[in-house]
């Protein structure tokens, strides 16, 4: 069998669940404009959560995607085989319709006949069951799985693990195919613990599929790191989790966990991933859709990935997360999105200089990124020169940025530098800790003995500073479905036609932000709004609450609603075959004053927005990138 491409695993996989039935959705943006919860989409499922929890999908019952995700938890994290920011989830669903006697047969028929997977070098894990909630083993799942071996002629055998810790004396037995995990690692619900699962809140088990590249258990340095022995869930790279089975099982009751009416399945799979173990190799970043950009890092350096591999991986990575940022419309800034896009092309610029790059990086290597995608995503075609010139221009500011820290390094330096400096020049001025030595070194400059223990001190404060403040960005919950959210969406809906009459047709929405403190918005417009437009915004907005419009919502096509309909949209978002749209309108006319493409959730009545005597409120606007305006507003 031909080993094949990542692209081709891409194609194949969305194929395969086309002819059974399932409908091709359009994948999300990587920033999802009606989730208050998250800055980016980091997986695969999170546009199917209200789908999921039982709203029904305008195309039907089973779907299929390829999911662009990014996770930018751990960018600093990044360099070993098989982890990057950007990756694509390969997904498909049942909305209750079908289930585990489907969905395992299917999976296992893709990876192994499809892609062509060695059997034998294929794992599942299943979930053990929970006495104490009274929830049972998988066996229906443990016994799929023994079948589908069989079929191929292996004889697969099952072990009961329970923990990852007991996984490391367990091990891999003889013969083993099938382990049974904890709720740790094979049971699935929104707030990740069973103990913590609120009444109402759904959840199941999941059943996890892996491939292994080498057959040996843990060496010396390994037990001391990992464990005694390896096992599927170990993380050593040896196993590579290809993809997740979740069945949304349960219900849990004031009385305990029961059986839902109606069950869906949440398949998850990681295309590069799987590209990975398609040619037998655990380094995902010689699959074809990274490998190339390392050729380019190889002839543009003159250094070869053997002898500069984690460099080369860290910007193969960042570049190709920060391009498909900038096909989503991310522009670099100092904040939330931009910031992180800001982070991944500098620290893919700060690795180019240990390559010996030192200019005319970017434009370069972006081109052969979109050139990797532009076949299966035609918004990169459209959208090319753009995101060359983003990412480009963002590469000129910040070589600026590093003549002021050499400069600003030089000054610091006059009797030394300690690690509190040296965090100074790389927090405030951009400047990478390993420029500040190599340029210490090269000035004669001192460094104190403990400077890397001081510097790693100020780290710690700033990452724990970093995920205070995450909390805030995530604690609206997952549905972001409390009644101020529905009122600050349906704000926004009013605030965006305000803008439009006030400002003109040329204002699109950039990306909004809703938490139960207030709204957030970006939309183009090329100037600093006057204090009389911020008014006369205001002024529209509030007649509208006190005009008491009706708020409902209708399915259309896509076309039809964005065509003849002239119904909003946001920038960058791409829909299905049918969109809802949701229309204001006052009693008695025939032309709503807001008709906009929206997911969220919304109140029924725009009077409800006044309640307790509240008025609408816009309390900053800011420049968000360059020809991007940013607007908070409130409802005090």
């Amino acid at each position: 069998m031909t080993v094949m491409n990542a692209q081709d695993i891409r194609n194949k996989y969305l194929k395969f669940y086309q002819e059974r039935q399932h409908k091709l959705i359009p994948r999300a943006p990587l920033v999802l404009t009606n989730d208050p919860t998250t800055l980016f989409t980091g997986s695969g499922m999170q546009q199917l959560m209200p789908y999921l929890l039982g709203e029904p999908h305008p195309d039907g019952v089973r779907l299929v995607d390829s999911q662009p995700s990014f996770r930018a938890q751990d960018i600093e994290e990044i360099g070993d085989n098989r982890h990057t920011t950007f990756f694509e989830m390969l997904g498909n669903w049942s909305l209750g319709d079908y289930f585990k006697a489907e969905q395992l047969p299917w999976m296992f028929e893709f990876m192994i006949d499809v892609v062509g997977l060695d059997v034998n070098k294929f794992y599942v894990t299943c979930f053990i069951g929970d006495e104490a909630n009274g929830i049972p083993k998988d066996t229906e799942s443990g016994d799929i799985w023994k079948r589908l071996f069989k079929e191929k002629g292996v004889e697969a055998g099952e072990v009961n693990v329970g923990s990852e810790a007991d996984g490391y004396k367990v091990g891999t037995p003889e013969g083993v195919k099938i382990f049974y995990y904890d709720a740790s690692k094979n049971w699935w619900c929104r707030g990740g613990k069973i103990a913590d699962m609120p009444v109402g809140e759904p959840g199941g088990p999941d059943s996890e599929m892996f491939y292994r590249f080498d057959a040996s258990e843990h060496t010396t340095a390994e037990k001391e790191q990992y464990g005694e022995l390896c096992h599927p869930n170990c993380d050593c790279g040896r196993y590579m989790e290809i993809g997740n089975n979740v069945f949304m099982e349960y219900v849990r009751r004031e009385s305990g966990f029961e059986k839902l009416p109606a069950q869906n399945v949440d398949q998850g799979a990681g295309l590069e991933r799987i590209a990975a173990a398609a040619i037998d190799s655990p380094d995902v970043f010689k699959i074809s859709l990274l490998w190339p950009i390392i050729e380019k890092l190889q002839t543009i350096s003159g250094k070869t990935y053997e002898t500069h591999t984690n460099s080369m991986r860290v910007i193969a990575d960042h570049l190709r997360g920060a391009t498909f940022l900038a096909v989503d419309g991310v522009s670099p800034s100092n904040k939330e999105q931009g910031y992180v896009m800001r982070r991944l092309v500098r620290r893919a610029i700060r690795f180019a200089f240990d390559l010996g790059v030192e200019q005319n990086f970017l434009e370069q290597v972006v081109p052969v990124i979109a050139d990797l995608y532009q076949d299966d995503y035609p918004e990169i075609v459209k959208n090319r020169e753009n995101i060359i010139e983003t990412l480009v221009k963002e590469e000129k500011v910040f070589r600026q940025t590093l003549r002021k820290g050499l400069q600003v390094l030089t000054k610091l330096g006059a009797d030394g530098l300690n690690g509190e400096a040296l965090f100074t020049l790389y927090d405030t001025f951009g400047f990478p800790v390993e420029l500040s030595t190599e340029e210490a070194f090269k000035q004669d400059i001192a460094l104190s003995a403990d400077w890397q223990k001081e510097f790693n001190a100020k780290m710690a404060e700033q990452r724990a500073r970093s995920q205070t403040a995450a909390k805030g960005v995530f604690k609206g919950g997952l549905g972001g479905q409390s009644e101020i959210h529905k009122k600050y969406h349906t704000a926004t809906h009013l605030m965006y036609q305000a803008l439009r009459q006030t400002l003109g047709d040329h204002v699109i929405q950039h990306g909004s932000n809703i938490t139960e403190e207030r709204l957030r918005f970006d939309f183009s417009h090329p100037d600093k709004m006057t204090p009389e437009q911020i008014k006369a915004v205001e002024d529209i907005v509030n007649e509208q609450i006190n005009k008491d419009l009706k708020v409902s919502f209708a399915e259309y096509p896509t076309e039809v609603a964005r065509g003849e309909m002239g119904a909003l949209g946001a920038f960058g978002d791409r829909y299905g075959d049918t969109v809802k749209v949701y229309k204001m309108i006052a009693d008695g006319l025939d032309t709503p004053f807001s008709f906009e493409i929206c997911g969220g959730p919304h109140v029924d009545h725009t009077a409800q927005l006044a309640e307790g005597g509240k008025r609408f409120k816009i309390t900053k606007e800011e420049s968000s990138s360059s020809g991007i305006r940013r607007i908070k507003a409130v409802l005090a």
